[in-house]
């Protein structure tokens, strides 16, 4: 059950409601968790204003995907798990695969340090060590996507928690991200 309702974009504030139609015109529908989102147009423009930039750095999407996909098992997020399983299959991420990020593994050699890196940031808290960049970096990443690695890690998190908060619906096919294993 959700704890902060979603917005009706019918009764929604001009504001709010011109960034759901944004939403809406480029999904082809708006998720549960940007129509709660909502409830703050500033959170909002905020969010939507972050993924889209991160969207057009030198991270593939298929990688944001599966970083958000580690984040989400990490945190235990059935939301987030779900639609990035979800979106991660729509670019042609296979179902093994899928569980495996879910996992923080992959069967790519390169992912899997960018996963190990996204895991420590979680687990760590952000206080990652030397060792840690040394990896990250020896398999390729510079730090222009090392820096982008961090920055999907929090938006992540970020949305991670507000689904834990506001009890957000899953309105995708359902993912338990505590058992790890995608649908």
């Amino acid at each position: 059950m959700q704890r902060i309702e979603k917005i009706d974009p019918a009764t929604a504030s001009a504001e709010a409601s011109k960034l759901l139609g944004a939403v809406k015109n480029q999904m082809g529908t708006v998720p549960n968790i940007l129509a709660t989102m909502a409830r703050s147009p500033a959170t909002l423009e905020g969010y939507l204003g972050l993924s889209g930039a991160l969207s057009k750095g030198k991270l593939s999407a298929k990688l944001r995907e599966q970083i958000a996909l580690t984040v989400a098992g990490e945190n235990a997020c059935d939301y987030c798990a779900s639609v990035h399983t979800a979106v991660g299959g729509q670019l042609g991420i296979d179902a093994n695969e899928l569980r495996a990020n879910l996992r923080g593994q992959s069967e790519d050699n390169k992912v899997m340090e960018a996963l190990n890196f996204a895991r420590r940031i979680v687990e760590d808290r952000g206080f990652v060590n030397d060792t840690d960049l040394t990896l990250i970096r020896a398999a390729g990443y510079s730090d222009e996507e090392i820096v982008e690695i961090i920055a999907n890690v929090m938006v992540n998190i970020f949305t991670n928690y507000f689904n834990h908060i506001a009890g957000t619906e899953i309105d995708f096919p359902v993912v338990d991200s505590r058992s790890k294993i995608a649908a």
